[in-house]
């Protein structure tokens, strides 16, 4: 027979724990020893242990829902109830019941916070009503009309209150959003004529933009059409049924005065074009360094690539980006390489790492013969735990074997 302080093996291989209402029988081993046996459900308690520690860290970090949580704490109750595992399993309990105080509180405390955010969107409702209905007395139209769209989407973003209450607010808010928008529409119905005048100043500006189209006095001709531009802007819609013609006639002299331009301009568009393919051949000649196996030439000849391409001159702008970045992921790649150098040659982390390495062969080296005299005296478990700790400095070893390899030692 064998036991610890949690529980026992009697002579036919049954498993006992220890409870406060006594000895509850765990299950039947025939497997192995009886100490292989508390060992394995010593393990199902400490997995017990783990997963109500995981649960209790949710309920206390995370927005798991009073339904959920019970439901976790039901079934982890329902595993230390069913007594399959070797440990103090009325601290579980004790756990588990704390939770189901924390899980209760934690729902009253949602509850009365759902109160209070039903109260701050009522009060908030009542105060975007108050505003919309100040504004729909307003005269400034644009500002103000951009006001209620903002009021709008406000409101949107708001929970919603029992139905009378919301519906009784909404009302209130829509009477006084379409009282804004008509008061507005009969101001604009007022602004007829100053389309007429609108139209009458686009022809000009039309006009003269028509006469300046073929011009080849390229810069002052271009900053008079800004200039056009911005007078367009400044006076207003003509009426609708003018509006798209006169821009069309615009825009269509400032396209042939500009397209003009462009054709002078694209001979020095294709040297930039020429100087572009010039740049590509010595990125694609710099790329033929990597991967680098010789760092020294590697170095020689990626300077002088970089003459021959600081001796090119520019590229198109929306070209430079990429063609420069093939240039600078080489010389990433140097410097790289050049740290990497330093470091293989570097005495004092070499010798750091022949030292880390030395510690940590000792540390194995000790653990085997512990783990060796463990097992001699039969204490199975004490070798186990030792084995694991092993296998873990073992890694460490390894990992530490293989940097000092990288120094050359």
């Amino acid at each position: 027979m064998s036991s610890d302080p949690w529980g026992r093996v009697d002579e036919t291989g049954t498993v006992y724990v220890r409870t406060a209402d006594g000895e509850q029988v765990v299950g039947s081993w025939q497997a192995g020893s009886p100490e292989e046996a508390l060992a394995y459900f010593e393990r199902k308690y400490e997995g017990l242990v783990v997963e109500i520690g995981l649960l209790e860290k949710r309920v206390k970090t995370t927005d798991l829902s009073s339904k959920d949580a019970q439901t976790a704490i039901g079934h982890l109750r329902e595993q230390v109830e069913a007594h399959h595992a070797v440990g103090d399993l009325d601290a579980l309990r004790a756990r588990l019941d704390k939770l189901v105080e924390q899980v209760d509180a934690r729902r009253e405390e949602r509850k009365a916070q759902r109160a209070k955010q039903s109260d701050e969107a009522r009060r908030s409702k009542e105060a975007l009503v108050a505003e919309a209905e100040e504004l729909a007395q307003s005269d400034q139209w644009r500002a103000a009309g951009e006001r209620l769209r903002a009021l709008v989407d406000t409101w949107k973003g708001l929970p919603r209150l029992d139905r009378k209450s919301d519906d009784e607010l909404w009302h209130r808010f829509s009477h006084a959003r379409s009282a804004f928008s008509k008061r507005r529409k009969q101001h604009f119905a007022q602004l007829d004529a100053q389309r007429e005048d609108a139209r009458q100043a686009k022809e000009r500006l039309v006009a003269e933009a028509e006469s300046l189209s073929n011009s080849t006095d390229w810069g002052p001709t271009a900053a008079r059409y800004r200039d056009l531009m911005a007078e367009w802007k400044a006076v207003g819609r003509a009426q609708r049924e003018h509006e798209e013609d006169l821009w069309n006639r615009f825009r269509g002299a400032q396209d042939v005065f500009f397209a003009a331009r462009s054709s002078v301009f694209a001979e020095r568009d294709a040297e930039q074009t020429e100087n572009l393919k010039l740049k590509e051949e010595l990125a694609g000649e710099a790329e033929k360094l990597l991967p680098i196996t010789d760092l020294k030439a590697a170095r020689a000849a990626f300077r002088a690539i970089n003459e021959r391409w600081e001796a090119i001159g520019h590229v198109p702008r929306d070209s430079r980006p990429k063609v420069e970045g093939r240039m600078h992921t080489v010389e990433r790649a140097l410097q790289e390489a050049e740290e990497t150098e330093w470091r293989r040659t570097n005495p004092e982390a070499r010798a750091r790492a022949a030292g880390l390495t030395g510690q940590l062969q000792a540390a194995v080296d000790k653990l085997k013969g512990q783990i060796e005299q463990a097992r001699a005296q039969g204490n199975t478990a004490k070798a186990d735990k030792l084995e694991r700790e092993l296998e873990g400095r073992q890694a460490l070893l390894d990992q530490a074997l293989k940097g000092l390899h990288e120094f050359g030692g």
